[in-house]
């Protein structure tokens, strides 16, 4: 198991100087058993992270637990020091959505990118000066008149991502964002992610891009943080991998003359 100890995390520095900490997080459908089963993990300023494991790891509902959506059953989650509390709104985290549909409703792109800043009690100098920032950094100005639906898989990606930014997130989770992207779409958010100056938790079943991207990875199965560590050696070890429902990346498979 690649895995550091609580103990060996908690004299590395305070919770305070962390993104994220995880502790001891449990959480269960009514109908269900353990979903989340004790996990523990954290999360530094400005890291870029992967989140990798099968369906049914419990991957979406960590990230709506870390969001305050989901109320977990046992545990605690601190953001940037302070406890999260299920329903209360804090613009320090953003999620972002696999289907951007789920974050595309009002009848322009430039309505959806502003929606958060307006909804943070912000003048409208400000909320216009957010959004043509957060457009600008995704490459989306030319879309700002649009309508939503009418785009692109990799349009609506990158506007997802803008109605986020526009809030000023510390830390954004990522949820599947490459899926159903074309190759041009994919490799456009590839170079936005390894330029992104925030603390990043990205779950993908895409493990190039996780390559690509993160400087370290997690891997959830059954609930539980199995190993942590860097992608090469976690993604690289194809006994842990295949116990857990995946493959190595083709990028870390040696290859001989």
């Amino acid at each position: 198991m690649i895995q550091k100890s609580l103990a060996a995390l908690a004299q590395e520095t305070t919770p305070s100087s962390y993104a994220i900490v995880v502790s001891e997080l449990c959480f269960s459908y009514p109908d269900q058993g353990d979903v989340l089963r004790q996990v523990n993990l954290r999360l530094k300023p400005g890291e870029q992270v992967g989140l990798i494991g099968p369906n049914g790891a419990g991957k979406t509902t960590l990230f709506l637990s870390l969001c305050g959506i989901f109320k977990p059953s046992g545990g605690e989650i601190m953001l940037f020091g302070k406890p999260v509390v299920v329903g209360e709104f804090r613009p320090e985290i953003g999620l972002v959505f696999q289907n951007p549909n789920d974050q595309l409703f009002l009848p322009s792109v430039q309505d959806d990118v502003a929606f958060g800043p307006e909804n943070m009690g912000l003048s409208s100098e400000e909320v216009e000066e957010r959004v043509q920032q957060a457009l600008s950094v995704t490459g989306v100005k030319h879309l700002a008149e649009r309508v939503p639906h009418n785009l692109s898989g990799g349009e609506k990606c990158m506007v997802a991502i803008a109605t986020i930014l526009a809030m000023h997130p510390k830390l954004i989770l990522y949820d599947e964002p490459s899926a159903n992207l074309d190759l041009r779409a994919r490799r456009r958010l590839i170079r936005f992610l390894k330029t992104s100056q925030q603390t990043n938790l990205i779950s993908s079943h895409d493990l190039e891009l996780i390559v690509e991207v993160c400087d370290r990875v997690i891997l959830l199965d059954e609930g539980q943080i199995v190993a942590d560590g860097s992608p090469t050696e976690v993604m690289g070890d194809e006994y842990l991998m295949e116990a857990h429902g995946l493959e190595r990346p083709h990028s870390l498979i040696p290859h001989y003359c």
